[in-house]
């Protein structure tokens, strides 16, 4: 009997139906000599530290470190039924395919059952970049080898081992520190989570620090054959700071006497360029966050669950946890397909569609630079917005956007500009004339704002200037002196938070680290962003404002509290290059897990005698006996509680301002902090 084991009841399905094998049984569907059941996520989890040892139920400085030297698994008591089919199922098999998701984590969760069971037949892998009738059809033809997969479970294997013995470790190391300095909340570190945490820390604290400066600046309204622009006054290069903003005050007052004085601006020069712009790629998860959040405003997991939805729900979409926006260049053959399927789903798009170069092909496809997972793009069938909700559908047409511009001619423009002289002074205009719409017109109905990956330019960049020649005069109209202000850095974005995290090879000065911070995904993956982000928000580390997410009082505890190693997005560099070596055969799993043990033992002994500087922060008033309070946490999170405890059991509550949504997957998270 073939078994094929999937990820969820929904992939089950699905594979079931193409499979023939209609007949539903306890966790399972039954077929010709096949049969298909699901994990419902991560039915295994790893082991509490208190699995190990009555004495870890006790946080205590004097247990640490929490080495194990065999490693338990235990079944989560929520799935403990869908487990025990598995089992059964497996001890019947004579062939097993592993079809849960096309990645390391979904290789973890097959393999650690496969683990658990002893199950020693044969295995094949199923990898499904769609789920769709025909992609499912042609990923059970093309049925991959076990050892062709088997190095991303021992990666995942190991990457979350290493975050276990970070977050247990130091979790309770500094949690107890921090209590003997008086503050009574978790301090919880994690690998990926307190390098996340310090990046928004890092631009708090930057923000908070910033001195704005004053500067001037002179707009001037001209025009020309009954055409009005708008030109800017350049200041002399003595009166500027490195940016070209004029200090002076007095300089910029002057400058607007004597151009309002001018009844005539002389063009100096003038120079055009033609810009060509090539269409953007397909989306990868984190550039689909990003806008996302920028033109809808979804937070990055709400973002991550539509996105699974598109593709698990209405089949109208690929795998969406790439980190990749190219195509492998045998999907050009697809093309035809894909494009008559959003036709057929979509008859407005007819218009679009007729301007299309369906030969064209675009840098998009590309072998050498697809990773695991290609662009998310369509399917090869149709899909039906109707059932689809507002929200999804806002998204799906930014995936199809993006689709449809690698089809379309280069988006080209003639930047021109002009600088003048009036009254001794120095003007220059800026213009922009659209010469080729190209790819925008892909991305015009596709959502608010301006087209993906292209910044808001400010009007008078944006203007189209009249006919001018050297020479030509203009005449003067009015001459506005603005006092500005420099602006401090703008708080994080959800989006522009998974930017920071994907881009953060920007911030490491040793260049080594940060050749390979630019060779790896940064901090986290496609697949754990989200939940990482989600997590601060749960913990109370990060707070949302707005749209803008900011660190709490805690967080700037955490960050100041931890090994700079710890919070280091060089760390994680090292990290990744070690996971990479051994998914490639170069290091053992043994190895890797013994190198970060004997660190984290390290760290335990260098910083298990400090004393840490909290700054506690001040509670409310007991509502009961007006004593001061102090924060504590208990089993449903932190509150308020009456220094005079237990004579005085007045509490009060702390508002969260984290909202705890599941992700689809279930990640390994109730038992380590990562």
């Amino acid at each position: 009997m073939r078994v094929y084991l999937c990820e969820k009841p929904s992939q089950g399905k699905d594979i079931a139906r193409v499979l023939g094998a209609k007949q539903r049984g306890t966790g399972c569907y039954n077929g010709p000599g096949v049969v298909v059941t699901w994990c419902i996520g991560h039915l295994i989890e790893a082991a509490p530290p208190e699995a190990y040892g009555e004495q870890y139920k006790r946080w205590s400085i004097e247990q640490l470190p929490i080495l194990p030297e065999r490693w338990r698994s235990e079944v989560k008591a929520s799935t403990a039924a869908q487990f025990k089919v598995v089992k059964q199922l497996l001890g019947q098999a004579s062939e097993l395919v592993i079809a849960t998701d096309a990645d390391r984590e979904g290789e973890m969760i097959a393999r650690e059952i496969i683990e658990l069971c002893g199950y020693r037949g044969s295995i094949q892998r199923l990898w499904l970049s769609a789920l769709n009738d025909a992609s499912i059809r042609k990923a059970l033809g093309a049925l991959k080898p076990s050892n062709e997969t088997l190095p991303l479970y021992y990666s995942a294997l190991a990457r979350s081992r290493a975050d276990w013995l970070i977050g247990m470790n130091l979790s309770r190391l500094f949690t107890v520190l921090g209590r003997q300095a008086g503050y009574q909340g978790v301090l919880s570190v994690g690998r990926v989570q307190t390098p996340t945490l310090r990046l928004v820390v890092d631009r708090d604290r930057e923000i908070a620090r910033f001195v704005p400066v004053p500067f001037w600046s002179v707009e001037v309204q001209l025009s020309h054959t009954g055409n009005s622009f708008t030109a800017n006054w350049m200041p002399p290069d003595a009166t500027t700071d490195t940016a070209g903003r004029c200090l002076d005050q007095r300089t910029a007052q002057q400058a607007v006497s004597k151009i309002g004085g001018a009844r005539e601006a002389q063009v100096l020069s003038v120079k055009t360029e033609r810009v060509c712009e090539v269409a953007p790629l397909p989306f990868d998860l984190s550039t689909l966050q990003e806008v996302c959040s920028r033109q809808f405003g979804l937070d990055v997991q709400e973002t991550l669950d539509i996105a699974q939805a598109l593709y698990e729900t209405h089949k109208a979409t690929t795998y969406p946890r790439s980190d990749s926006g190219y195509l492998p260049e045998s999907m050009l053959a697809e093309v035809p397909t894909v494009l008559d399927a959003m036709l057929a789903s979509d008859p407005g798009l007819r218009p679009l569609c007729d301007q299309l170069d369906r030969t064209q092909r675009s840098r998009a496809w590309n072998d050498a630079k697809v990773t695991a997972h290609h662009g998310i793009i369509p399917t090869l069938e149709p899909t039906k917005l109707s059932a689809m909700s507002e929200k999804q559908r806002a998204v799906y047409g930014l995936i199809r956007s993006h689709y449809l511009a690698q089809f379309l001619p280069h988006h080209e423009f003639d930047r021109t500009v002009a600088t003048l002289s009036a009254g001794g002074q120095t003007l220059q205009a800026t213009g922009k004339q659209v010469a080729v719409l190209g790819w925008h017109r892909a991305l015009i109905n596709s959502g608010p704002g301006t087209p993906d990956g292209a910044d808001d330019e400010p009007a008078q960049r944006s203007q189209i200037l009249p006919p001018l020649s050297e020479g030509t005069h203009c005449q003067v109209g009015s001459v506005n002196l603005k006092a500005l202000k420099t602006l401090p850095p703008k708080p994080f974005t959800q989006g522009e938070l998974i930017k920071a995290m994907k881009g953060v090879a920007k911030l490491e000065t040793d260049p080594r680290l940060k050749q390979k911070l630019k060779e790896t995904t940064g901090i986290g993956t496609e697949a754990t962003r989200a939940n990482i982000i989600n997590s601060l928000l749960s913990r109370s580390y990060l707070i949302k404002k707005g749209r803008s997410v900011r660190a709490s009082d805690a967080a700037f505890t955490l960050i100041d509290a931890v090994p700079a190693a710890i919070a280091d997005p060089g760390t994680t560099a090292i990290w990744e290059q070690a996971l990479d070596l051994l998914e490639a055969g170069q290091l053992t799993l043994d190895t890797f897990i013994e190198k970060q043990s004997v660190w984290v033992a390290q760290l335990v002994q260098q910083y298990r005698d400090i004393t840490l500087s909290i700054q506690i922060p001040e509670g409310p008033a007991c509502p009961l006996c007006g004593a001061a309070t102090r924060q504590r946490t208990g089993k449903t999170g932190s509150f308020w509680s009456c220094t005079r405890y237990p004579d005085c059991k007045g509490t009060v509550a702390i508002e969260s301002s984290g909202s705890k949504r599941a992700a689809p997957r279930k990640r390994r998270t109730a038992s380590r902090a990562s």
